[in-house]
This record gives structure tokens, C-alpha cells and sequence, in this order.
């Protein structure tokens, strides 16, 4: 009998999460995709492991056997796989990383040419995801590791099931149309007079944005609500409203703007969420170190003798994030 670690990982999603849809949303396939593999493990196993409840399906004794065995198998090759890479010369792995617009321009090139030249044994690909998707992805298997966010004035909870290694900390500017301001620093109440451009209030960023109104006693008209900040600033150049930028957008910014420091200080913290329990260990802190690196390079290090490797968020999956 063969079987395929894919096909037993769709199996132990499946008895996860109860549904086709919601194993195939947690690996990144398509309901149609997933069914189709687990009728070829059925094949493979020759027994039936699902059976139809009215339009839910349900693991069969066999089923559920086999999904238990499939939680200690996969388990096995990860640790199979970090033992190879402890033992090997040099340090290999294939990771996949989730990402957003702005950490994806602004840290990872430099990160990724230096472990192309370090570890050339070490290959990093990247998937974009909406922030609040990211940690979720990591702690299902989906991503080896994901950027997520934390806001100044917007703790989050952190789950404990994953780790964080603090990469970044970025200051958030005013972003207006060229011109509209003189001053060297602007206040929160002062842009507030303008009409605004702005993530929505379910996103993370969105509601700490709206907090640091509220502490400010203001409230804002919010014009146009966008998700990207690349977006946000090319309408600010449009002369449709202001924004707010993070150190790392500002690589993002279209002509026709100005950026104007915050008397409001507002920052947010950038970190690598990755499993307690993860294989390729080694390679993950070789990425983690390189891409911290190229974070100090940039003047937005973060002081790690307080808080170096910290549970990881699960707040930030609920939320949405100014990307």
C-alpha cells in the first residue's frame, strides 16, 4: 500500500475541521481538488474512509483510524526531515513564507539575496495572503513561517501553539497630497480636518487607526476605504484625501505626495510567526536572522534583549492589516 503524505494531510485536515470546504480553504485547494484526492486515497486504501451525512461527509471507523495514524506520520516526516537537515554539511530546505505588499518589497530582496549567497541550500518562496490569513496558515502546516503585525495602541493575543521572532519596528507617517502641509510634524486632530483614505474597521490597522481618533477626540470623515497602502497613497496623489504610510510602504510611494511626520507617535511591530514544533528548525532561523538583518540595514531594528522569541499572534488572523 502507497500512501501519499499529501493526500493524508488533506485526510487529517478533513478530521480537523469537520468539512471538504474547510480543509480545503486551510491548505490552499480547492474543495473539488481536495475531494478528488480523498477518493484516490480511498482507492489507495481500498475501504471506504468517508460517508455521506446529507451534503456533510463523515470519516468511517476506518477513516478516523487512519486520520490518527496520518497526525503521528506527518509528524514523523517533519522530524525525519529536521534530523537530515541537522546531519547534513550544509543547511537545505524549502520553505514558503506569507507575506503582504510592503514587507515583500522592502525586506525580503535583501534578505533572500544574502541566503542566496550564505545558504544556497535554502530556497524561500513566498505566498501573498491577506495579513489576518497568515498566522492561521502557519499553524495549520499551509506556511512555514508568515510576517504578521502588531499595533502600538491595538495589543493583540498571541496563540501559543506558534512562536514570533521580532523583525521590525516601523513608524507610521501622514501621507498628503504634495504642498497641503508646511509643518515638519502634523497632529491626528489636524489631518482629521481632511477627508480621509483608510482601511475598514474590521482590519487591524483600520481599528487602530480609529482608536488613536478616538484618544485624540476627533472624528474623521473617511471618504474611501481600501485595503493596500500602494492603493491609499496612489489617491492621495489624486488629491482624494489623506493617509497613513508605515516605513516600509514608503517604498510604494507614487509622485504627488508628501510625507509629514506624526506628533502622535504610532508605530507597529513586524515579526516572523513560525510552529513551537516545526521541522527545518535550523533553516528557519537562518531565514529569521537574515531577514532581521536586512531590517537593521534599513534603520528599523528592533531591540531584541527584552523580547526575542515570544508565543505568536492569533489576534492578528482575526483582523485584517494595513499592508
Amino acid at each position: 500500500m502507497d500512501l501519499s503524505l499529501a493526500r493524508l494531510r488533506m485526510l487529517r485536515e478533513l478530521h480537523r475541521r469537520g468539512t471538504i470546504t474547510a480543509a480545503a480553504s486551510a491548505l490552499h485547494y480547492t474543495a473539488s481538488a481536495v475531494s478528488q484526492q480523498l477518493a484516490q486515497l480511498e482507492r489507495d486504501v481500498g475501504a471506504r474512509l468517508l460517508e455521506r451525512r446529507g451534503r456533510r461527509v463523515q470519516l468511517t471507523d476506518l477513516g478516523l483510524l487512519l486520520a490518527e495514524h496520518a497526525v503521528e506520520i506527518l509528524a514523523s516526516v517533519e522530524r525525519a526531515t529536521q534530523a537530515l537537515e541537522d546531519a547534513g554539511e550544509s543547511v537545505t530546505a524549502k520553505l514558503t513564507a506569507g507575506v503582504w505588499a510592503s514587507v515583500a518589497s522592502g525586506l525580503l530582496p535583501d534578505a533572500l539575496e544574502t541566503l542566496a549567497r550564505t545558504h544556497p541550500g535554502i530556497l524561500v518562496r513566498t505566498r501573498e495572503l491577506p495579513p489576518e490569513a497568515t498566522a492561521a496558515a502557519v499553524r495549520d502546516g499551509a506556511l512555514d513561517l508568515s510576517f504578521v503585525l502588531d499595533y502600538s495602541n491595538s495589543p493583540v493575543t498571541w496563540d501559543r501553539g506558534l512562536e514570533r521572532a521580532v523583525i521590525a519596528v516601523e513608524r507610521l507617517y501622514g501621507c498628503v497630497p504634495a504642498g497641503m502641509v508646511s509643518a515638519a510634524t502634523v497632529t491626528l486632530a489636524e489631518l482629521a480636518e481632511h477627508p480621509w483614505i483608510l482601511a475598514p474597521a474590521r482590519s487591524h490597522f483600520g481599528h487602530a487607526v480609529r482608536l488613536a481618533f478616538q484618544s485624540a477626540g476627533v472624528q474623521p470623515r473617511i471618504d474611501h476605504e481600501v485595503e493596500e497602502q500602494a492603493t491609499a497613497m496612489a489617491m492621495v496623489a489624486a488629491g482624494l484625501g489623506v493617509t497613513l504610510v508605515s516605513d516600509l510602504g514608503l517604498a510604494l510611494r507614487p509622485p504627488g505626495v508628501d510625507i509629514v511626520a506624526l506628533a502622535d507617535v504610532f508605530t507597529r511591530t513586524v515579526s516572523l510567526a513560525y510552529r513551537t514544533n516545526t521541522a527545518r528548525r535550523a533553516a528557519l532561523l537562518i531565514v529569521v536572522d537574515a531577514i532581521r538583518t536586512a531590517a537593521v540595514e534599513k534603520g528599523l531594528g528592533a531591540d531584541m534583549s527584552s523580547q526575542d522569541v515570544v508565543p505568536a499572534a492569533n489576534g492578528a488572523e482575526g483582523r485584517g492589516s494595513w499592508r
